[in-house]
């Protein structure tokens, strides 16, 4: 249901009429609405001219960072919602969606009807997201350490990368953070504030740091 409808409700029920809540209601949305239909063109030409193909029917709101290395692939499915403002989430974002590719031939691929907040994604070989993928306010995604393990030669700038994976239809909750080589299955839920760097299997839930499988489920069975 959406916040008018249930506001509209909640009227009826009450009997009363909130004028302030109302005004400041209605202020918030179409700004919002003002915003995306000002500035959603312009930022994705930008994101274009910088190289990113962007599908149709995608909303960018506020404009978030780019780094494409020459002879890198950013994509960007259709339908798809890219926050970045600071108003477009009940949560006050304090942090623009980021989009970097390390390498030559470096890919960060992302499917159809996917949404995310405040994301960072970088990729030395691969990030692959699916279809109706749901990303969590202030989640990383990332397919390398920047920086090798061993001390003697982590001043350098380590680029050792596997690619990451995240399957259709799963979700990621807030704060979340992919690692390199991580494959998620697709209808899995991870929850907010994991730490992946394993494998996690279709149809799961998963939480925690580091990210443990809690229960497998068929979803399609779930809601018959």
């Amino acid at each position: 249901m959406s916040p008018l409808k249930k506001s509209k409700i909640m009227k009826v029920w009450s009997g009363k009429t909130d004028l302030k809540g109302w005004v400041f209601f209605i202020i918030y949305v179409s700004r919002i609405k003002i915003r995306k239909l000002i500035t959603n063109a312009p930022i994705i030409l930008f994101c274009k001219l910088k190289g990113v193909k962007v599908g149709t029917k995608t909303e960018i709101n506020g404009l978030p960072v780019i780094r494409r290395f020459p002879h890198s692939n950013i994509s960007i499915g259709n339908n798809c919602i890219i926050n970045s403002a600071r108003n477009s989430i009940t949560l006050s974002l304090n942090k623009k969606c980021t989009f970097a590719t390390l390498r030559p031939e470096s890919v960060i691929l992302i499917g159809n009807n996917t949404g995310m907040t405040g994301t960072t994604i970088a990729a030395t070989n691969k990030v692959v997201i699916g279809n109706n993928v749901l990303i969590g306010a202030y989640c990383t995604i990332v397919d390398t350490d920047f920086h090798d393990p061993d001390p003697s030669k982590r001043d350098t700038y380590s680029l050792t990368t596997k690619p990451v994976i995240i399957e259709d239809n799963v979700f990621l909750g807030m704060n979340c953070m992919i690692l390199k080589g991580v494959t998620i299955g697709k209808n899995s839920v991870i929850g907010a504030n994991s730490v992946v760097f394993n494998d996690i299997p279709a149809n799961s839930l998963a939480f925690g740091n580091p990210c443990k499988l809690i229960v497998k489920r068929n979803w399609e069975e779930s809601s018959d």
